[in-house]
């Protein structure tokens, strides 16, 4: 490396450039290292799945990354994580951690509650700094297309936190999905057993003293001011509008992930949700959410169908396989994915795209297990989710779960699910223009495109 190279100048360069390439057909890729000193990673929010998150971003050993920053509201927090990031620099405020760390930081993770995530990312993204960033990646459609665009036009490397995209069983079921195993896809069916904290119409909320270890400005961000509560901080907030995205936005980038890959489900023309009702505060108990996607690239047009609180597909589960609770009776799996073909059915349990002894095929009611089918389908075996991303950032190939290609079409089509269940209303979507055709309602403006208050923002 030359003297006046410096160490920033080049993991841009190299990411830039995007060299090397993935290997297909499931053989494992070849990470490739270059002499380049450690990735210095700032965390924004490292509590929770951040702690996770910065655990990666701090592993000089198998990603060779240190963490240099690290930011969160809750001191107790910074704290307790003092000694797994030794010598990294502690803030409460993102901003101030990238402007006062901008020479040291060539990439950050977002490990925040929704409403905060494009917020920051963008402000990183905008100083050239590599992103992965918590599912979903944003909290509101207009959120994801910027963050697309950003990336593209920096030609930044970014991840989704969506990890189970590397998982090589995700992947060969989808690559058996687009070789025609069950011939042209109708339908898709996905449910979950979210949500697993409180939400429903009429929540009570608590509002004892915010405690002295909580910056509770910080953590409101962008959104419209209220009083602290343990309702929202540091877990239930999902279930909130202000803050979170409800059990759809918590799990369809897990859940939705695999039929996406297979059927590029993005840019739906309309949307329909049945609901247990809510009041403009929580997101209601349960919903049934149904998308309708036209052709696209020789995939025939079908509708999506996305249950949670509960609620399933029972009538077409009959004949797939089941889970056994812990006195060895039968049951349908709580979390899971059915794709319907005019060949047969595809059957992928759990939340994160499958096991592999219950992901298969069912035709005529009879299961096969995919695994063992001798098909030949090509497809990407990941080297990991989180190497991918420092992987590219030194130059090596480009993550699966990146935001202009993948992961924002992703984020706008799980959304677009909350603007029904937020009217109640059957959705007519113009994707190219962000817009619901059908109504005119300021209401909807405002879910696909926020208000920033606080002295936050998403624009330059």
């Amino acid at each position: 490396m030359s003297k006046k190279t410096t160490r920033r100048t080049f993991v841009k360069s190299t990411a830039a450039l995007g060299l090397g390439l993935w290997a297909a057909g499931g053989v494992s890729a070849r990470p490739s290292r270059s002499a380049l000193e450690e990735i210095g990673f700032g965390c924004i929010g490292i509590g929770n799945k951040g702690s996770e998150d910065s655990a990666d971003a701090n592993n000089t050993e198998r990603h060779g990354s240190r963490v240099v920053a690290v930011c969160d509201i809750d001191d107790e927090t910074l704290a307790n994580d003092k000694e797994k990031f030794p010598g990294a620099k502690q803030f409460n405020d993102y901003r101030k951690m990238l402007e006062q760390m901008d020479d040291s930081i060539d990439a950050v993770t977002v490990s925040t509650p929704d409403h905060t995530h494009a917020v920051a990312a963008l402000m990183a993204m905008r100083m050239g700094k590599h992103v992965y960033c918590q599912k979903p990646m944003t909290h509101s459609i207009e959120e994801a297309r910027m963050m697309a665009d950003v990336a593209r036009e920096k030609k930044l490397m970014t991840q989704m936190g969506n990890q189970h995209t590397a998982n090589p069983v995700l992947r060969q079921s989808a690559a058996l999905i687009k070789a025609g195993v069950i011939g042209p896809v109708r339908e898709v069916h996905i449910w979950t057993d979210r949500p697993v904290w409180p939400q429903g119409i009429g929540l009570k909320v608590n509002e004892p003293p915010t405690p002295a270890h909580v910056h509770w400005n910080e953590w409101i961000g962008p959104a419209k001011h209220r009083p602290y509560s343990d309702a929202y901080h540091a877990f239930k907030w999902r279930g909130f509008w202000d803050f979170g995205t409800g059990a759809l936005g918590d799990m369809a980038c897990h859940t939705v992930n695999m039929a996406y890959m297979a059927l590029n489900l993005r840019n739906p023309t309309s949307v329909s949700a049945t609901t247990d009702k809510h009041d403009g505060n929580c997101y209601p108990a349960s919903s049934v959410i149904e998308y309708e996607f036209p052709e696209l690239d020789g995939r025939p047009a079908l509708k999506m169908t996305w249950y949670d609180g509960g609620k399933k597909p029972l009538h077409l589960l009959t004949d797939c396989p089941k889970s056994k609770d812990d006195n060895g009776r039968e049951r349908i799996y709580s979390s899971g994915a059915l794709l319907i073909g005019d060949k047969g059915k595809f059957f992928s349990p759990g939340d994160y795209g499958g096991e592999s002894a219950t992901t298969g095929l069912i035709v005529d009611g009879e299961f096969t297990q995919q695994l063992r089918l001798d098909l030949k389908a090509e497809y990407v075996r990941s080297p990991g989710h989180f190497m991918e991303l420092t992987n590219a950032i030194r130059g090596n190939g480009k993550p699966v779960s990146n935001f202009d290609e993948y992961a924002g079409g992703l984020t706008e089509t799980t959304l677009l699910g909350n603007l029904s269940v937020w009217t109640g209303k059957k959705i007519e979507w113009d994707a190219s223009k962000m817009v619901a055709t059908n109504m005119n309602d300021e209401s909807v403006a405002k879910m696909v495109r926020h208000d920033y208050l606080n002295g936050f923002t998403i624009h330059a």
